[in-house]
C-alpha cells in the first residue's frame, strides 16, 4: 500500500513496507546450468512468507487518549488476531488525526469531536461513523482549591470562577476533542482566554503532558476522566474538583464525551485500506469489543475508563 505520508513516521513506515517486499531477482541466463531441485526446507520458504506477506496494516489516527489511557494496547490485540492484521497507532490531537484522514495518510480515524465529525463526513472525507463508547471530562486543579471551583454548578460556573480568581489554568492548546471543548465552555462563560493573560497557558501538548504541566505549576486543567485515572498516581499536586469520583457523580451532563470511529473514504485517495478500515470500525463498535471496552480499568481504577454505546455480548 503506497501513499503520500508527509510525516516522519509515515515515511519510515513506507520505507519498512517497500524493504519487506524485497527486490526481484535478475532473470537467470538462457545457458545458466540447471537449478537443483529444492530441498524441503527450501520448498517450504515461500509458504511461510507468503503467509507473512497476508498481514494487512491498519492505519489508525486517534486521540491521545486512547493511547495515554492504555486502552488501546489492550484491546487492538483481539482484532490484530482475528483479521491477521497489525493496527499502526498514530495518536495526536482530533484535529491533527481527522487531518491526516482528509490527506488521506491513514485508514481510519477515532476521535472526539462531534461537531467536527460530522463536517469530516458531510465534506466526504470519512464515510460510515460509528458511535464506540464515552467517559466524560473533569476539572483538574491543585487540592486547596484556590478558585473554590468545587462549589460550582457547572463546568461554565467552574471556568468562571478560575477566571475570576486569575488562577493558573493550562491548556493542550493543540485543537484537540479536549482543547475544543475547554474552549467552547470558555464561550458558554463569555471569556475568550488569550496569551496576553498571565494565568492561562496554552501548551500546544497532548493530555499526558498537559497534566504533568499542571502538576508542576499547580494549575487547573480540563481533562478526560479515562487519562487521569490512567495517570493520577504520578500527579500527587492535583485532584478532581469538579466532576465527581464516578462519571454519575458529575453533575454537568454537558461534560459527556463521545467517541466516534470513521474510516476514510477510499474514493478520496488512491491506497487506502478500506475493506480493513470497515472491518475495524464493526469490530469496535460491535458487541464482543464493547464488552473489552467496558471492563478495561475495572481491576485497577473501581470503574470502567470508558463505557461502550452498545451493550456487551
Amino acid at each position: 500500500m503506497l501513499r503520500s505520508r508527509p510525516l516522519p513516521l509515515i515515511a519510515l513506515l513506507a520505507a519498512a513496507l517497500l524493504a519487506a517486499c524485497g527486490t526481484p531477482s535478475a532473470t537467470a541466463p538462457t545457458d545458466a546450468p540447471p537449478t537443483a531441485a529444492p530441498t524441503a526446507a527450501a520448498a517450504a520458504a515461500p509458504t511461510t512468507a507468503s503467509a507473512a506477506e497476508e498481514q494487512q496494516v491498519l492505519q489508525l489516527a486517534t486521540t491521545t487518549s486512547t493511547a495515554d489511557s492504555g486502552l488501546l494496547d489492550d484491546i487492538l490485540p483481539d482484532f490484530e488476531q482475528q483479521y491477521n492484521a497489525r493496527v499502526e497507532v498514530i495518536a495526536v490531537g482530533t484535529g491533527q488525526a481527522l487531518e491526516l484522514g482528509k490527506n488521506g495518510d491513514v485508514d481510519v480515524v477515532l476521535v472526539h469531536a462531534r461537531a467536527r465529525e460530522s463536517a469530516f463526513v458531510e465534506e466526504g472525507y470519512g464515510i460510515n461513523r460509528r458511535d464506540v463508547m464515552y467517559n466524560d471530562f473533569v476539572i483538574i486543579g491543585p487540592p486547596d482549591d484556590p478558585a473554590a471551583v468545587a462549589g460550582a454548578g457547572s463546568a461554565k460556573e467552574a471556568f468562571t470562577a478560575i477566571a475570576s480568581a486569575e488562577a493558573p489554568f493550562a491548556s493542550r492548546g493543540d485543537e484537540s476533542g479536549t482543547n475544543t471543548k475547554e474552549l467552547s465552555i470558555w464561550a458558554s462563560a463569555g471569556i475568550t482566554p488569550t496569551a496576553e493573560l498571565a494565568w492561562y497557558k496554552s501548551l500546544g501538548q497532548g493530555m499526558g503532558e498537559t497534566l504533568n504541566t499542571a502538576n508542576e505549576l499547580g494549575a487547573y486543567t480540563l481533562a478526560d476522566r479515562g487519562t487521569w485515572l490512567s495517570q493520577q498516581e504520578n500527579l500527587p499536586s492535583l485532584k478532581i474538583v469538579f466532576g465527581g469520583e464516578m462519571i454519575e457523580q458529575n453533575p454537568d451532563k454537558a461534560l459527556y464525551n463521545p467517541y466516534g470511529v470513521i474510516p476514510v473514504n477510499p474514493a478520496q485517495h488512491q491506497g487506502i485500506n478500506g475493506e480493513l478500515a470497515e472491518q475495524f470500525a464493526e469490530w469496535l463498535a460491535s458487541p464482543q469489543t464493547a464488552e473489552l471496552i467496558r471492563s478495561f480499568g475495572v481491576e485497577e481504577f473501581g470503574q470502567p475508563l470508558f463505557f461502550p454505546c452498545v451493550a456487551s455480548s
